[in-house]
């Protein structure tokens, strides 16, 4: 197990798949030391010049998105639009996406971009199929790519910084510090990343005003969330944001005013490639569903409206944008995770799965602890204690390297790990039988997906069950396929979020 694990987990992951890379450089090319060298050489330190693709780069509408099976979204680091917190993933976007994937009947791939002034031109090479995110939609923008309806409308408003000694202040006081009208903003620096809606709104409102605002530029990667905190701890004077974000801010930041506004109501939306017109009118088909449903009342006051829940997960150790940790047992699975040397996110993703990280957790089989070990499995493995979190994962741990053990004659190292999870979830004897099942009409047994998961699912049907290969009669095998699927999902967000 060791030797396959640590191959299938040190080397590079790709998005959705387990992917190593065993090839060797051939004599004379470059290897390791090389690179290693090409990354400090002089041409390497020059920054990369961006070049703004503004035309579709490739021809992917509805049709090849359907026929490919997934559906590919943009999406940028935010506080709103999608985290992880404690052990789940969230989000505005995220959720919407989810339901826009659904309706459509696609599984959703999400791609972080982490500089957000190049997310249009990844649109347009075809790294993505959608960009989901606080889009403004502007005319410098619809020349470059194609926009949703709109998602909702908002108003841009000034960020500012509150006197010193604010609270000891009368309001009438505080009034004569702050910026009210544009006018003021003459000659004064206003932080803003380039590529925003934010940088265009302040050029015109320079020019509206018949004076230059002093528009200083940040980088791509700086998030909005990140210039309001900014403000906040006095290291710029202000910064533009959309109203809907500034006020989720100005919960947990009491000493930032958001109270100027900087445009009139602006739409927000989503975007597509102007190639993709089948695409965009399906995504208008379904907004105008999902806003006479309450769904999208109810998203958008717990990510927007909801303070309270804004500022617990920002102070939260277990929140990914501030936070650096899944669970409070990360360094527990971290240490069960190399002694079978597993992935540990991949193993936190088992345990939420099984218990939200609730080491107390008990189901109505009788399960307990944080991977809810059955008392015969416990006792087999050595918890004494079941709901001991080091003896539990201990016990479970130790049963997982068991099972791989067990399905040793599956030959890809991935397709094993599904099996040793599908198995932990419903037992091993009702995986071989679907695997006899899939012997007997011509599937493959040594691949999951399509093959032996289908014959799980098909246990629950009298025709099967009964059939003269099967040993463990009926099951209802939706849950332990549903299991190792949720897990992987739940694993692949995780790795965009937490370092190996």
């Amino acid at each position: 197990m060791k030797v396959m694990l640590t191959a299938l987990f040190i080397c590079g992951l790709s998005l959705g798949l387990f992917r190593c890379d065993k090839s060797t450089p051939k004599s004379g090319s470059a290897g390791a030391d090389s690179v290693t060298l090409a990354a400090v050489s002089g041409d390497s330190l020059r920054k990369p010049v961006f070049r703004e693709v503004t035309e579709p780069q490739v021809q992917i509408d509805l049709d090849e998105i359907r026929a490919r099976g997934r559906l590919t979204a943009l999406t940028g680091y935010s506080a709103n639009s999608y985290f992880i917190y404690k052990g789940e993933p969230m989000g505005f976007e995220y959720e919407l996406l989810q339901l826009l994937a659904d309706h459509l009947q696609l599984q959703l791939d999400i791609v972080i971009v982490k500089n957000l002034d190049q997310i249009f031109s990844m649109l347009n090479e075809g790294k993505g199929d959608i960009i989901a995110y606080n889009m403004t939609i502007t005319k410098q923008r619809r020349k470059k790519v194609a926009f949703t309806d709109h998602i909702s409308l908002i108003r841009q408003v000034l960020v500012q910084r509150l006197p010193e000694n604010w609270r000891k202040m009368k309001l009438h006081q505080i009034e004569k510090k702050l910026l009210r009208s544009p006018v003021e903003l003459i000659g004064k620096k206003v932080y803003v990343r380039k590529g925003s809606s934010y940088y265009a709104r302040l050029v015109n409102l320079s020019d509206e005003i018949g004076g230059d605002i002093d528009i200083v530029e940040v980088p791509g990667d700086v998030s909005t969330e990140e210039l309001i905190a900014r403000v906040a701890r006095g290291e710029i004077d202000s910064t533009v944001a959309d109203e809907n974000v500034a006020l989720v801010n100005a919960a947990y930041l009491p000493n930032i005013d958001i109270r100027t506004p900087a445009s009139l109501p602006q739409q927000l939306a989503w975007a597509v490639r102007k190639n993709s017109p089948k695409l965009r009118e399906a995504i208008n088909h379904w907004i105008a569903e999902i806003k006479q449903a309450p769904t999208y009342n109810i998203l958008y006051t717990k990510y927007y409206q909801n303070k309270r829940f804004f500022a617990q997960r920002v102070k939260s150790e277990f929140f990914t944008l501030t936070g650096d940790k899944i669970s409070p047992y990360d360094d527990l699975i971290k240490e069960k995770a190399r002694e079978i040397q597993w992935d540990w996110r991949l193993l936190a993703s088992q345990v939420y799965q099984e218990s939200q990280f609730d080491p107390k957790a008990k189901s109505w089989a009788g399960a307990q602890g944080l991977l809810q070990l059955m008392p015969r499995t416990a006792k087999e493995f050595g918890a004494k204690r079941v709901t001991d979190p080091v003896q539990n994962l201990s016990a479970g741990a130790r049963y997982l390297e068991w099972l791989w053990e067990y399905w040793k004659d599956i030959p890809d190292s991935l397709e094993r790990i599904k099996f040793v999870l599908a198995s932990y979830n419903v037992g091993q004897g009702h995986v071989q039988d679907a695997r006899r099942l899939a012997i007997k009409y011509d599937k493959d047994p040594n691949r999951w997906e399509g093959n032996v998961a289908e014959f799980l699912l098909k246990k629950a049907q009298k025709a099967y069950f009964n059939d003269e290969v099967v040993q463990f009669g009926y099951c209802r095998g939706e849950e332990p396929v549903a299991y190792v699927e949720e897990i992987f999902n739940r694993y692949r967000h995780y790795r965009k979020f937490v370092s190996q």
